[in-house]
């Protein structure tokens, strides 16, 4: 649980996800159990926020001199996912965390499937 007023910052290449509402009935109206509903394997959600991407070393810097201290900026391979896209993924990759009594899964970008993406 994290506390109020503190916010979350992503890392690496994983993607914040607020989650579709499981349904727990079926479309006879049948309920199901938990157990059930956690075996589903793939889900789907909304990408909240997203890491920078995977972290790389600068190529552009080779030094004969490893003595001295490294002054470079970080480089990244992008991230695929945007804030606002909808992701289908694998659950069983994905971590689920509480903020704010609100449930959200943080999922590796390798987990997502696929993106759905406004045009």
């Amino acid at each position: 649980m994290i506390r109020k007023g503190k916010k979350i910052i992503v890392v690496g290449d994983r993607v914040l996800v607020q989650p579709d509402d499981g349904t727990d009935k079926t479309a006879v109206g049948l309920y199901l159990p938990q157990t059930v509903l956690d075996k589903d394997t793939v889900q789907g959600g909304t990408i909240i926020e997203t890491g920078p991407g995977i972290s790389l070393p600068d190529p552009m810097n080779i030094e004969d001199e490893p003595w001295k201290s490294p002054e470079k900026a970080p480089h990244h391979i992008p991230m695929q996912a945007q804030a606002g896209d909808y992701a289908i993924f694998l659950r069983k990759a994905a971590v689920e965390i509480k903020v704010n009594d609100k449930a959200f899964l943080v999922v590796p970008q390798s987990a997502i499937l696929a993106l759905l993406r406004d045009e």
